[in-house]
């Protein structure tokens, strides 16, 4: 059977009784998990040690996990997936104090049925991704005691379409932020105060390699008319008129991974079939400039 490595690291600021604890209690476990947020209609069952836990989706599939204990940095575990399909693996956290933070490293040893080998690059970068997700709420949560992301459901809403002028990128998963953050402040600045411009920001995804972490994209915002002239480089172009099937995302864009990965996780659970040849949207419902990070509002659409 293929076998299978993941691995995955952040820093917390925070004492680590309290990110020990977090990590080893299992019903806290559920508050940071990026598999949780993805269903809340999930069945968990933990027992009264909190060191054993199972689930039962839709969306995640089904199995359990148990908690081995902690060995000086290391915190054992195993898990067991029962659907989609059978498998078991080894899951180890490993701390470290480093300059007053806490590194906490996940580790997933594990392997694939050995019909879906050549799935294997794309297993271990999606795994990668969720244990993303989840340090990153672990952090949140260890550090502040909240953790900035809820989703909401929306389902399938009518979208009117409407001329757009953009900026097409590539980039990384890493430094798409960056990116984006330069191409809609420069939007903003060339139609800060123009009759034409609309109330509706949004980014279109193209391609995803999620092997290597690369998407290309488009930042845009929505106009009435457009510009006689666009700076050199930029596009214009048209969203048709269609239904979107939505996922709204709340709180940090530092979170909003989980909304996508939800997204994903209905496709996959056949909730919703994208219409093909309209690559999906993240609209922005309110301003980074004036708005906290746990108040920003995203919209993750797919054309159905």
């Amino acid at each position: 059977m293929p076998k299978m490595f993941v691995s995955r690291s952040i820093e917390i600021n925070a004492n680590r009784a309290s990110v020990e604890q977090a990590i080893n209690n299992y019903t806290i476990w559920q508050k940071w998990s990026p598999w949780a947020i993805l269903e809340p209609e999930v069945k968990i069952s933990v027992n009264e040690k909190a060191d054993f836990y199972e689930w039962q989706g839709k969306r995640t599939g089904s199995g359990n996990m148990k908690n081995n204990g902690q060995t000086g940095d290391v915190i054992d575990m195993d898990l067991t997936f029962l659907k989609p399909w059978k498998s078991t693996s080894k899951i180890y956290f490993r701390l470290k104090e480093k300059d007053s933070k806490i590194s906490v490293s996940w580790e997933m040893h594990g392997s694939l049925p050995f019909f879906m080998f050549f799935f294997k690059k794309i297993m271990q970068a999606g795994i990668g991704m969720d244990f993303e997700r989840g340090l990153k709420m672990l952090k949140d949560y260890c550090e502040t005691g909240n953790i900035h992301s809820k989703l909401e459901f929306k389902g399938v809403q009518p979208f009117n379409g409407g001329k757009y002028v953009g900026i097409k990128r590539n980039a990384t998963m890493h430094t798409i932020g960056d990116v984006m953050q330069k191409d809609f402040d420069a939007l903003f600045n060339e139609f800060n105060g123009s009759q034409h411009l609309s109330d509706v920001w949004f980014s279109q995804y193209h391609k995803f390699d999620i092997v290597n972490g690369g998407v290309e994209f488009t930042s845009a915002v929505c106009v009435t008319e457009y510009p006689e002239n666009l700076p050199a480089g930029w596009v214009k172009g048209e969203i048709e008129k269609c239904n979107l099937h939505t996922i709204r995302h709340i709180g940090s864009y530092d979170h909003i991974g989980n909304a996508w990965a939800a997204s994903q996780m209905m496709i996959r659970a056949k909730e919703f079939k994208p219409k093909k040849g309209i690559h999906p949207y993240e609209f922005y419902r309110n301003s980074p400039k004036d708005t906290a990070p746990e108040n920003l509002i995203s919209d993750i659409c797919f054309a159905v």
